[in-house]
């Protein structure tokens, strides 16, 4: 994991993955983000962290879009969504992002193994920020 910082859009994956979203047709925005959480909350093996990471971006673009969320700032965030950009997305999202992020901090994560390794202050703020991810989402 390409990361140079904890948050959600803050490593190489997800920067990529939120490159192809903006760039994506509008109309398939919804799929593209569903399919990023369908991939990671579905796993029943080991969670790659590549998956994790796509997943998590897309979870901090739906916290985004809910009321307690907080507005997209970071510069590796699709562009139509940074600065408080609004995005009708489909309500079935949150739930799903909520499986989502449930499993990408279980155990069995390549993610959460390489957090834990680093043992670092950066560590947890990567856990904090996935948490508030998901009290949000879950609200």
């Amino acid at each position: 994991m390409g990361a140079w910082d904890s948050g959600p859009f803050d490593n190489d994956t997800a920067a990529d993955w939120c490159g192809d979203l903006n760039d994506a047709d509008v109309s398939k925005r919804p799929n593209l983000v569903r399919e990023a959480l369908t991939r990671a909350a579905g796993e029943v093996g080991y969670l790659d962290a590549d998956v994790a990471c796509e997943a998590i971006a897309a979870a901090a673009i739906l916290a985004a879009q809910r009321p307690a969320g907080q507005p997209i700032t970071s510069p590796y965030a699709p562009d139509f969504l940074r600065g408080g950009g609004r995005w009708d997305v489909p309500d079935d999202l949150a739930a799903l992002a909520v499986r989502a992020i449930d499993r990408i901090v279980a155990a069995d994560s390549e993610w959460r193994e390489l957090w834990e390794d680093a043992d670092t202050e950066g560590a947890s703020e990567a856990f904090d920020a996935v948490r508030e991810l998901r009290k949000v989402l879950a609200a």
